[in-house]
Order: structure tokens, then C-alpha cells, then sequence
């Protein structure tokens, strides 16, 4: 029989199922209150789930499962989190006994009389919910972070309640499946299949996963280790070709880690899964990473960015096993911890695989860039939030712990010493392996490595939003330095001090350099190695990309940056260079147009890839973004004819494919247009380099902004050559939004309101972006304040970078006053938007507020 189910009004279901029990916090999502009383009370917890997956995809999913946990004691219910309970659950039993329960607020309550201290087993028969299940027509995939387990099965959905999983997936007959854990059986009758996976070690909710569907799979040996790569694309050569570099980037990460932490891989088997249009770049579930498919198998025409951002991923979700897998944060207050320690890590691991980068060079351009959008905002947040309940935790992530974090724990390492910040996360991993820590306890135990005082560094560069603005002073007399001082100020004038390591670089027109390591401890600190010195042409303070704050350059480095950057022999002082420059743009010290022009000197003498790909990065946004409309089409040939010359004279495949790139992208005249179109109709070619049908059909995308009567033949075309049908479905998918008609595109957005046809998101990001291109800015602002007014329901709805690239696709290509008057309105309008959620909003508006204020300035 099923079980008694009530329903009843919050207030009364809480007197209901405590009764005589201990009032707990049952308001929607996970609250830290309900989270810290479970973990208190609940221990030894295990899962055996069973899922009972149709082929078909709006078929429902049948679910059964027994937790199993021992109970402190019985002073109050034990609570479930589950999405919609009083729909989805059919059955609940303890030991076998039906029992009644409540269901409210995304919560089955069970009340304490049910159940008893020691050991007790809860059955649950439920339908799954597909929000966290990535259904599509032939697989599916789980993505559970932060707290999105609950949304498929009822739960205990907080990363502090580590458990053992054992999964049973029935599923058709010729999918195949893949977990956590080590496949045990399969046995298939009829068209059905049944998939029993052996229990996992204790994970955090968040990390329980599985994919079921048609996917192929490639499988190797390194190290004694299988490997396996699970995937989708129908291209047998593009598999082949990226294959082994796939598995030995793997391989390679797991032997630094293993030596490097001092801990064996912790989990029983390590597959991958590669997803057609992921969501992030990759997810770390233990035994069963989640990538996105193109950012591992590249196309011959990859960039030298490309390549290492695959090794990148890679290194980084590997990391994860250790950091984040193995040792989980307590609370999501410090998802930071695993995050950055990830990134920081993987920036190590791929050192080696690329022995001809600047990998200074490559640390400061992967993450000071991005932090410093952020921070330079006032939406800007610190690295550690508070957290008070889950539904909010999608909010947390950014830029702030992904690119600024890594840069403190480069600052923490450099106070520290490389080996003993090594030894304390040794024994970090060690004392707290298969259990959680909170960044404290990660303190504590640093701290007593080193004779510095962590805590106060702690406060200002961990718990405090935002960078201090730092500027170099050169007093000269007859040509001769008699002071260098180099100093620092609280931007919001809060009085703060961020202690760092710099390195003062003082350049000269004759290539000589002289470099000072600086502690700046206080608000300003003297340098007195460089008094008697010859004045110098330029002074960067952050000489070294050691530093992290708003380096404002002096008039004089300034003018001489603007005229004689390329000039500079170092590739890392020139990106450095770079960066400030466009600090400067941002702050109205340098207009776009020098940018621009600087640009057109620099690509033609520079030869780092790297800075390569920086300077084409800053010369599209400031030709798109920064400049007034009818300031482009002069621009235009010149910068044509400068990319074109440079795809087909460049030696390197690389850097042809991002200069190609970077002309497609800008591409405005006739002639640059009809270019375009040849080569999309193969009666062109770019020689030594070959294009995919990614690539192609960018090359349509393109073709159809710049052709709107020709929009719908072009897009056509187009579908009727894609071979792969992940690829063909999503720029059908699109294609509405690269429509000439109005109708059409208002109707592509419309669509959007439904969460049900935002559930690809990458998808919906890309058509997004087309119905905001630039070349239709002046329309598209009609669809800024509705965006804006679904953003709430998004971050409900959608997985945790979503609200982010939402607003980014919506702001990210305007430059009006008038699109920046209706982001201030509606700002302006919605006090009430949620503190975390409105940062977000001023980040992104920030960009946008700039442009407009630098196209209307006076010319």
C-alpha cells in the first residue's frame, strides 16, 4: 500500500512534524541551519539507488532507493530535500514499515517517532525530476553542483554528508552507461538492459553521477591505469587525431598529482565523458568526468590558445580529484577552496607539455585579465562568501575564484616557500581524506609553516572584495633617478593594505632593464637599489606578473608604451604592458583609437603567440565595442587587409587559424565579405589551413548577419551540410535568431521565456549573441529589460554559470547610452534583486556603463 501523504502550509506541517520535536529550519532549498543540524546528527549514511530510464525522453523516470544512515538520536525529523515531493514521491517505509511523512517546501519530513537512534534504512519510491537529468533524445547526464541532487532524487543534498552510492541504471539495450563507480554487471533481456555499479567511496551529493545513452568509447592503458573515453562525435578522423594527446594529458596530470600531493589516485577507476554542447568546460565527478566535447576533441584548425586550454581542463578536472573529490569543502562558503587550488595546480601540470610557452606569461593573461573585470566593478565580490542556504550557491561562482584566487595562492606560495606550502597541503589532503575542511583549518595548518601571520593576510586578500590601486613615483634629477617609490590606495577608501610581492621593472629605449623585488607591506615603500640609476623611459610595477591590484602607469611610461611598446624584448613586459594599456582605455587615460592603432603596429612585430592572441582579443572588442558606429567602416579595410596578410603569411597553423578569426570576425566590407562567402563555398582556400564543420558553420553564422537578405538561403545551406547530428540540432537551434526578420527573432526570444527551452544552455547563449551582434545592437535593445526581468527566475532555474553568461550575452556586445539607460533603470527599479544576483547584474553592466561613456566622449 502506498504510504500516508500530507501536505500542509508551512507553518503547520513544521508543528506537525516536530510535535514534540526540536523546531528545524524547513524553508525552501538547503538552509546552512538544516545542513549543519543533519550533519550533526546523521553518519554512516549510504545510498542504493535504482533508476528505471525509457527511451523515451518525455517518458517519466522510475526511481527507488534505500538510505541507509546511522541516527544520533530522535529529537526531531529527519528530512529529506527533494524537488516537488508532494508530486513525485509514491512510497516511503522504514525498515520495511510504510510510514506517513510530509512533503513541503522541496522537502520529505519524516517525523522522529518513525524512525530510531543507531542504524535505520529509509525506502523511497519516487519519480525523478528532470531538471538536473540533461534528457535529450538518445542520453542523458547528470550535473548535480551545487544543489541539484535533490532536483532527481530525494536527498541529503549538502556537500557535508559524504556517502557510499551504489547505482543500478535500467536503461535500453543498446545504450551503454557509465558512473561513479566500477561497472559490476550488465545483463541485457530484450530490448532492456540492466547496469549494476559497485559501491563508491564517500562523496558529496554534488559529486554522484551518471550518463546514460549511444555514445562510443575509446579505451588505453597508461601507468598501469585504464583509461576510458566515452564520446559522441561521428567524425572517426577527428577522434583519431586527438585520442592520444586526450589520454596522455590525463596521464601526465594524474603522475604530478600523485607526486606532488603524495596520495595514490584516491578512486577506483578513472573514465571521462565527452557531452556535446557541456554546460562547463568540465565537471569533476570522480570516476566519471564530464567535459565538452569540442574543448578536448579540437579541429586541425585549433589556436596555440585552444591547445593549452585542453591541456588546462584536463589538468584542472584531474586536480579535482584530490582537491574538492577527496577533500571536500564543509559549506559551498568555500567552493573557492577546491576551485582554486584546481586551477593553480593545473597551471603547474601543464608547464611541461609546453615547453615553448612563456608560462609567466600565460599565468598573468589566464587569470589577472578576467579578475581585474571583476574587481574593478562595484559589483565586486570576495573570493569567501557567506553562504545561507544552497539555492544560492550558483551565485558564488565567477571570475573572483576562478582567475583572482589562483593569484593569491601564487602570493601565499611566493610568502610561504614553494616546499613548505607543498608540506601543508600534504597534510591537509591527509588528515581530511574523504571528509570535508573549511579554508580555516586549511589556514591553521599553513600557519604553522611559515613565520608570517596568515589570518590578517587572510582577511584582506580572502574575505574582502576588490584590489588597491598602486602606482610607481621616479623623482629624477639631470637625468638620474634620486627616488623610486612605489605606493598603494583602498580605491573605496576603506583604509585597507594588501601585503604583496612585486617586481618593480625600470625598461630603457636600448632594451636594458633593471628589475627590483618589492614587499609592499604598507601604503608606500621606498626602492632604494634604484636611486643613481639613469632615468628610466617606462616603469612597470608589476614588472614581474607578480602583483595584483590597478597598476596606474605615469604619463611618461604611458606616452612611451603608446609609441615603442612593440619594441620591449620581453614577451611577459610586453603583455603586462598590454593589460595597463587597457586598464588606461577603461579609465579614460588612452582612447580606443591609439588602442587600435597600437594594435596595427604590434601584430606585425610581435612574436609571442600568446601576446598575439591578447592584442586581437583587445583590438575586435575596441573596434566593436569602443568605437562610435560610424568610426568602424573607415577602420575597416585597413584592418582587413592587415588579418588577411597576416592568416596566409604566418608560418604557424596556430596562429593562421586565430587570425582568420579574428577576420571573420570583423569583417565589414564588400570585398571582406564576398572573401568570406568563397571560402564558405570552398572556391576559396586559406592555404595550410584546414577548416571543420564547426568551422564552416561559423563561417555561415557570419555570412548571415552580414547578408540579411540572404539570411535563410545561407542557413539552410548550411543544416543541409552538417553530418553530425549534435551539431546539426543546435544551429537549428540558432538559426531563428540569425533571421532578417524581426517577427522571427522576437519570436526566438519569446521561446526563451520557457525555461523548458533554455534546458541548453550553451545553445540559448549562442543565440543570444546573435540577436545582440553589434550590427543589430540598435533592435536588440528591445530585448535588454525583458532579460533582465527573467534573471531571478534563471538563476532558479538554470545550472550555476547561467545567470552569469545570460547577463553577458544580453550586455556584452552594447555600446549605447541608450542600452546603458535602461540596465541603470532597471537597477534602479529592483532594489529588491537579491544582494549576490545584483552583483552579478553590476558586472556585467560595468563593461557596457564604460563603452557608452567612451563613445559618447568628445573626440
Amino acid at each position: 500500500m502506498p504510504s500516508s501523504r500530507r501536505v500542509l502550509p508551512f507553518l503547520a506541517a513544521v508543528a506537525l512534524a516536530c510535535g514534540r520535536d526540536l523546531a528545524i529550519d524547513l524553508s525552501p532549498g538547503v538552509s546552512w541551519a538544516l545542513a549543519e543540524h543533519r550533519a550533526q546528527t546523521i553518519s554512516e549514511l549510504r545510498y542504493s539507488i535504482t533508476f528505471n530510464i525509457p527511451e523515451d525522453r518525455d517518458a517519466r523516470i522510475h526511481g527507488h532507493e534505500v538510505v541507509s544512515f546511522t541516527l544520533a538520536d530522535t529529537d526531531s525529523p529527519v528530512v529529506f530535500d527533494f524537488v516537488e515531493p508532494a508530486a513525485n514521491v509514491t512510497a516511503v517505509r522504514v525498515d520495511g514499515v510504510d510510514v506517513a511523512y510530509e512533503a513541503m517546501n522541496d522537502h520529505v519530513v519524516i517525523a522522529s517517532d518513525a524512525l530510531q537512534s543507531g542504524p535505520n534504512a529509509v525506502e523511497i519510491e519516487f519519480l525523478a525530476g528532470d531538471g538536473s537529468l540533461n534528457r535529450q533524445d538518445d542520453f542523458l547526464y547528470t550535473l548535480f553542483v551545487p544543489d541539484r541532487a535533490r532536483f532527481a532524487f530525494p536527498a541529503f543534498d549538502q556537500p557535508n554528508l559524504k556517502a557510499r552510492y551504489s547505482l543500478t541504471l535500467e536503461i535500453p539495450a543498446h545504450w551503454r552507461a557509465v558512473a561513479n563507480g566500477i561497472r559490476r554487471s550488465h545483463e541485457i533481456k530484450g530490448e532492456r538492459a540492466t547496469v549494476v555499479f559497485s559501491d563508491t567511496p564517500p562523496i558529496s551529493s554534488y559529486l554522484f553521477s551518471f550518463v546514460a545513452g549511444e555514445f562510443d568509447v575509446e579505451t588505453v592503458e597508461r601507468d598501469g591505469r585504464t583509461l576510458r573515453m566515452f564520446h559522441r562525435e561521428t567524425d572517426s578522423a577527428k577522434v583519431a587525431r586527438n585520442r592520444e594527446a586526450v589520454f596522455d594529458l590525463h596521464a601526465a596530470a594524474l603522475r604530478w598529482l600523485e607526486e606532488y600531493t603524495n596520495i595514490p589516485y584516491p578512486f577506483d577507476k578513472f573514465d571521462f565523458v565527452l557531452i556535446p554542447s557541456f554546460q562547463y568546460g568540465g565537471m569533476e565527478h570522480p570516476g566519471a568526468i564530464l567535459y565538452r566535447e569540442a574543448g578536448l576533441l579540437l579541429d586541425e584548425s585549433a589556436t596555440q590558445n585552444q591547445l593549452i586550454g585542453r591541456a588546462s581542463v584536463i589538468a584542472h578536472e584531474t586536480a579535482h580529484m584530490w582537491f574538492g573529490d577527496l577533500v571536500t569543502m564543509n559549506w559551498f562558503d568555500d567552493v573557492w577552496t577546491k576551485e582554486v587550488f584546481a586551477n593553480f595546480m593545473a597551471a603547474k601540470i601543464v608547464n611541461p607539455a609546453f615547453p615553448e610557452i612563456d608560462h609567466d606569461l600565460r599565468f598573468f593573461l589566464a587569470h589577472y585579465p578576467a579578475a581585474y573585470n571583476v574587481d574593478r566593478t562595484r559589483g565586486a565580490n570576495p573570493i569567501r562568501q557567506p553562504l545561507e542556504n544552497l539555492q544560492e550557491a550558483g551565485t558564488l561562482y565567477g571570475a573572483i575564484i576562478y582567475q583572482k584566487a589562483p593569484v593569491v595562492m601564487k602570493q601565499l606560495e611566493l610568502l610561504m616557500g614553494e616546499e613548505a606550502f607543498r608540506d601543508g597541503l600534504r597534510e591537509y589532503l591527509q588528515r581530511y581524506q574523504f571528509a570535508n575542511a573549511t579554508w580555516p583549518a586549511l589556514v591553521e595548518i599553513l600557519d604553522a609553516r611559515t613565520d608570517g601571520e596568515l589570518a590578517g593576510w587572510s582577511r584582506i586578500w580572502v574575505e574582502e572584495a576588490g584590489r588597491p590601486t598602486i602606482a610607481a613615483k621616479v623623482s629624477v634629477n639631470e637625468e638620474v633617478v634620486t627616488a623610486l617609490e612605489i605606493s598603494q590606495s583602498d580605491s573605496w577608501e576603506q583604509g585597507r593594505v594588501w601585503n604583496q610581492s612585486l617586481s618593480v621593472l625600470l625598461g630603457y629605449h636600448d632594451g636594458a632593464v633593471r628589475r627590483f623585488a618589492v614587499l609592499l607591506d604598507t601604503t608606500a615603500v621606498d626602492v632604494p637599489e634604484a636611486v643613481g640609476l639613469p632615468a628610466p623611459d617606462y616603469v612597470l610595477a608589476n614588472g614581474g606578473a607578480v602583483g595584483y591590484g590597478d597598476f596606474r602607469l605615469d604619463p611618461a611610461t604611458r606616452q612611451y608604451l603608446l609609441n615603442h611598446l612593440p619594441e620591449i624584448e620581453s614577451p611577459l613586459a610586453r603583455g603586462i604592458a598590454w593589460v595597463s594599456l587597457w586598464d588606461g582605455l577603461l579609465a579614460g587615460t588612452v582612447s580606443p583609437e591609439r588602442v587600435i592603432a597600437l594594435a596595427r603596429t604590434a601584430l606585425d612585430a610581435e612574436t609571442d603567440e600568446l601576446n598575439i592572441q591578447l592584442v586581437l582579443g583587445y583590438l575586435t572588442t575596441a573596434f566593436w565595442r569602443y568605437l562610435p558606429d560610424d568610426e568602424r567602416a573607415p577602420l575597416a579595410p585597413e584592418l582587413e587587409a592587415l588579418l588577411w596578410r597576416s592568416t596566409i603569411g604566418t608560418p604557424r597553423q596556430t596562429l593562421r587559424s586565430a587570425y582568420f578569426g579574428a577576420y571573420r570576425n570583423l569583417a565589414l566590407t564588400d570585398e571582406a565579405v564576398a572573401r568570406l562567402e568563397r571560402i564558405w563555398q570552398g572556391s576559396e582556400t586559406i592555404p595550410g589551413l584546414t577548416l571543420s564543420e564547426t568551422d564552416f558553420t561559423a563561417l555561415a553564422a557570419e555570412l548571415a548577419l552580414r547578408q540579411p537578405d540572404r539570411a535563410v538561403g545561407i542557413v539552410q545551406e548550411q543544416l543541409a551540410r552538417i553530418t553530425n547530428p549534435d551539431r546539426r540540432a543546435r544551429f537549428e537551434f540558432v538559426a531563428p535568431a540569425l533571421s532578417a526578420d524581426r517577427a522571427v527573432r522576437d519570436g526566438f526570444f519569446e521561446a526563451l521565456t520557457d525555461a523548458r527551452n533554455r534546458e541548453r544552455e550553451p545553445w540559448v547563449l549562442q543565440g543570444m549573441g546573435y540577436l545582440h551582434h553589434p550590427l543589430r545592437a540598435e533592435a536588440a535593445e528591445a530585448y535588454i529589460r525583458p532579460s533582465l526581468e527573467l534573471l531571478e527566475e534563471i538563476q532558479r532555474t538554470g545550472d550555476i554559470f547561467f545567470p552569469q553568461r545570460w547577463l553577458g550575452a544580453t550586455l556584452g556586445r552594447h555600446n549605447s547610452s541608450r542600452a546603458a539607460a535602461i540596465v541603470l533603470a532597471f537597477i534602479e527599479d529592483r532594489p529588491d534583486l537579491p544582494p549576490r544576483l545584483m552583483g552579478k547584474l553590476l558586472q556585467a553592466a560595468d563593461p557596457l556603463l564604460q563603452a557608452a561613456r567612451i563613445v559618447d566622449a568628445p573626440r
